[in-house]
Formats: C-alpha cells, structure tokens, sequence
C-alpha cells in the first residue's frame, strides 16, 4: 500500500511538473511571436527626436497593422539602420518623404515638390541645406525632428522599405506621458516662398 501511494504521489508530481513546462513553453513561444510580428518596446537612447520624444521614453511599435501600403508622411516608425548608417541598432525617426517625390531642404525648411512642410512638432529648423533629389522607388526619406542634432537620411541616404519595423503607437513610460504621440498635422503643406 506504501508503494502504490508513492507511485501515486511521484505520478502527481510528474504531471504537474509536465503541465508547468508546458505553460512556460507555450507562454514563452507566445511573447515570442507577440515580440517579434505583433507589438514591441523600445527605450529611446538618443535625442534625435526631440521634443516629440524624450530621451529614455519607452515606446509600443505596432509592427502586424503598419505595412506596405499604410505609410504616410509625418508617421514615426522604428527600423533596422540601412548599411549606410553604420550603426547596429534600430532608429527612429519621423517619415518625410515618400517614393518619387522630390525632397529638399533649404532657408531653414523642408520642400517636399516645391512645396513646404508645416511641422509643428519641430524644435527649430535645420541649420543645413540639402538636395534637391528624389526618394527612390521602395524608399523613404527619414528625419528625425530634432533637425540639426539628428543623423538622418540627409546623412545617411534613403530608407530601404525592407528595413521597416513598425511604427510608434504608444509611449507608455514616463508614466505622465503616456498615450500616443502627438498626430502630424492635417495640413501639411504651407504656402512658403521659394
């Protein structure tokens, strides 16, 4: 009877320890694919968008709904840093132009054509002048919003559609900071003497 008790208590312990593995296994497996094709975190170490975000703010990137045919101008998405960049981790920075559009920036401005970009969300304008060129088919032209202090694709060149992460949905620390970033404007384009 001893014995039958034993095997009875050591089979428990087995099945329960095989369904805690099976609970790791399964959660670990799901913030896996939740990481890496649904949403992600990240801590922002520099401050090449400032004021938008802060230094050390942490963000949630959509990366399942952002794709292909969603990007549009003034979005702030997250991806891997072209070859170009020399650098091995992930940027983010704000998209200003989209493929085969004509990109140039100059007296302080950003043109996209020849027609100038309302940006609100920018500290002040960029202290250099480039282009003019035109965003390559399957590219974008990057910027970060903190103009003058950001490397960027008038540093770096244009952004290969592939190296796309996601884009920014949420900051959710600092605490009183929290919800989403603040919209492009509806009117982005001002009229603006050449």
């Amino acid at each position: 009877m001893l014995k039958t008790w034993k095997v009875i208590e050591l089979k428990g312990i087995m099945k329960s320890l095989s369904e805690w593995i099976i609970i790791i296994a399964v959660a670990f497996l799901l913030s896996l694919v939740i990481r890496n094709y649904v949403i992600d975190t990240r801590i922002v170490p520099s401050g090449s968008m400032l004021p938008t975000i802060q230094l050390q703010d942490r963000l949630i990137v959509d990366r399942v709904f952002y794709k292909g045919d969603s990007f549009k101008r003034g979005d702030i998405i997250v991806f891997q840093a072209p070859e170009t960049a020399m650098e091995d981790k992930d940027l983010v920075k704000r998209l200003i132009g989209l493929p085969g559009e004509k990109v140039e920036i100059k007296n302080g401005k950003v043109f996209i054509g020849d027609k100038a970009l309302n940006e609100p969300y920018v500290e002040s304008p960029p202290d250099y002048d480039y282009g003019p060129i035109t965003v390559p088919p399957d590219s974008y032209f990057m910027l970060g919003d903190n103009r003058s202090a950001s490397k960027d694709s008038h540093v770096w060149g244009f952004l290969p559609s592939d190296k796309i992460l996601g884009r920014v949905w949420i900051r959710y620390w600092p605490a009183n900071s929290f919800g989403p970033l603040a919209a492009a404007p509806e009117k982005y384009f001002i009229e603006v003497e050449n």
